[in-house]
């Protein structure tokens, strides 16, 4: 499954990728702000990443940047099952990419694919000493649930807290307006969506 915003194309990881994933997410900068990669997260950590079997019922994703020449890998994002059990939202970007929209503009993208997979609503977290994570989850649409969990950091090595969110129309701190209504009516997106999975 292949995805076009404005400025990126998401797509599978392949195993071809691996050099551009380890220098791309291989900083401790971004790693720490994960739960799932080890730090240092170097070839090795990124042929394991890309090799593991997907299940189609959980989109995963590299972002490339498609503007000002080549494709350039910029970040990673996806849905999977959270510690608590529903479906999470997951997104990083590369430390130089920081800035300039690209999780938000990922971030609608998936979950307009969640949508037309038509999946459960959509659960996220960030943890507390990244709270840009938390303002692009609210530019999507995402509100607190003003519950924090100890969430186990791999590269960290040791539990850290994490704010909770929840899909929903957001909690009015932000002038984005929310992605759901408009998704839910995008019946050329659902089209698209269907032509390019099949």
């Amino acid at each position: 499954m292949f995805a076009r915003t404005e400025r990126l194309l998401l797509r599978p990881g392949w195993l071809e990728d691996a050099p551009a994933l380890a220098r791309a997410i291989g900083e401790e900068a971004v790693v720490r702000n994960l739960a799932r990669a080890p730090w240092p997260y170097g070839m090795d950590e990124a042929q394991d990443f890309l090799g593991r079997p997907v299940d189609p019922a959980q989109p995963s994703f590299l972002i490339f940047a498609r503007t000002g020449g080549a494709p350039r890998l910029v970040g990673g994002c996806g849905i999977a099952p959270s510690p608590e059990g529903p479906l999470e939202m997951g997104y990083w970007i590369a430390r130089p990419y920081w800035g300039l929209g690209f999780a938000t503009e990922a971030g609608r993208q998936l979950v307009r694919i969640a949508r037309a997979m038509q999946l459960p609503k959509l659960t996220a977290g960030h943890f507390l000493d990244n709270p840009a994570s938390g303002a692009v989850l609210r530019k999507l649409g995402f509100r607190p649930t003003g519950q924090i969990a100890q969430r186990y950091s791999v590269a960290r090595g040791r539990d850290v807290a994490c704010a909770l969110f929840e899909e929903g129309e957001g909690d009015g701190s932000d002038v984005v307006t929310p992605m759901r209504g408009r998704i839910d009516s995008d019946a050329d997106f659902r089209e698209q969506f269907r032509l390019i999975a099949a």
